[in-house]
C-alpha cells in the first residue's frame, strides 16, 4: 500500500511550510499561525498532530468552528485558508492550508491582545519588525526602487563583505546617520534583493541575500 501522502508530510517534521497542531483550543493562537503562514511563504497546519509527529486525532467538530474563528474574527485583513480531511488509522486529521498572501501584512493578536504581524520562522511564527512591515507597503506600489550609492551605502555593503550581518542599531553608528535615513537605506537594499533581514526571538539583522 503506498504511504499516506499526511504521513509523507509528517515525516518532514515541523519547517517553515509546516506545523502541527494537537488541538486548536485557542483561536487567536491559531490566528497567529494563520498570519505568519500567509505572510511567509504559506504552509500547512496539521490538526489532530503532536508535536513529536504521533497522530491523535481532532476531539470533536469544534476544531474547525475555531478555525474559522480564528480566522474571521483575529486576523485583518481576514486570512483565507482550505481545509481538507484524512482518516488515517480511524483517526481524523485537518489539513489547513494557507497561500502566500499577496495582501500582507496580516495581523493577529499577541499575547497582549495588539494586533502585530507574525512571519514563519524555520518552525517557529515570530514577530514582523517595522522595517519588514515597510518593505511589504512599498511592494504593493508599482514605482520602482531609486537608490544613490553614497557614502553609507557604501559602508552598509563593504561591512556585509566583510562580517556575516549587521544590525539596525550599528549600520546607524558604522555610518553616522539618522534613524530614518538607515531605515530608508536597509528598505531599498531589500527591495533590490541584495540584502536580507534575518529575524530570530533574540536578533533582527541584515546581510548580503543568499542565492
Amino acid at each position: 500500500m503506498p504511504k499516506h501522502p499526511i504521513l509523507k508530510l509528517i515525516e518532514e517534521g515541523e519547517h517553515l511550510q509546516l506545523d502541527f497542531k494537537f488541538a486548536v483550543n485557542d483561536s487567536q493562537k491559531i490566528a497567529r499561525s494563520l498570519s505568519a503562514f500567509a505572510n511567509t511563504e504559506g504552509g500547512r497546519l496539521l490538526i489532530g498532530v503532536k508535536d513529536n509527529g504521533k497522530i491523535a486525532g481532532i476531539r470533536s467538530s469544534e476544531e474547525f468552528y475555531m478555525l474559522q474563528a480564528a480566522s474571521e474574527l483575529y486576523t485583518k485583513p481576514e486570512v483565507p485558508f482550505r481545509i481538507k480531511s484524512h482518516i488515517i488509522d480511524k483517526k481524523e486529521v485537518l489539513e489547513v492550508i494557507i497561500d502566500k498572501s499577496k495582501n500582507r501584512p496580516h495581523t493577529a493578536p499577541d499575547e497582549k491582545g495588539n494586533m502585530k504581524a507574525f512571519v514563519r520562522v524555520n518552525d517557529e511564527n515570530l514577530l514582523a519588525n517595522g522595517i519588514l512591515l515597510k518593505v511589504w507597503k512599498a511592494e504593493k506600489k508599482s514605482a520602482g526602487v531609486k537608490i544613490r550609492f553614497s557614502e553609507p551605502e557604501k559602508l552598509l555593503l563593504t561591512f556585509l563583505e566583510q562580517n556575516p550581518y549587521i544590525t539596525f542599531s550599528k549600520f546607524r553608528k558604522l555610518a553616522g546617520i539618522s534613524f530614518y535615513k538607515a531605515e530608508k537605506i536597509l528598505i531599498n537594499f531589500i527591495l533590490l534583493n541584495i540584502i536580507e533581514i534575518d529575524i530570530t526571538k533574540k536578533l533582527i539583522s541584515y546581510r548580503i541575500k543568499s542565492k
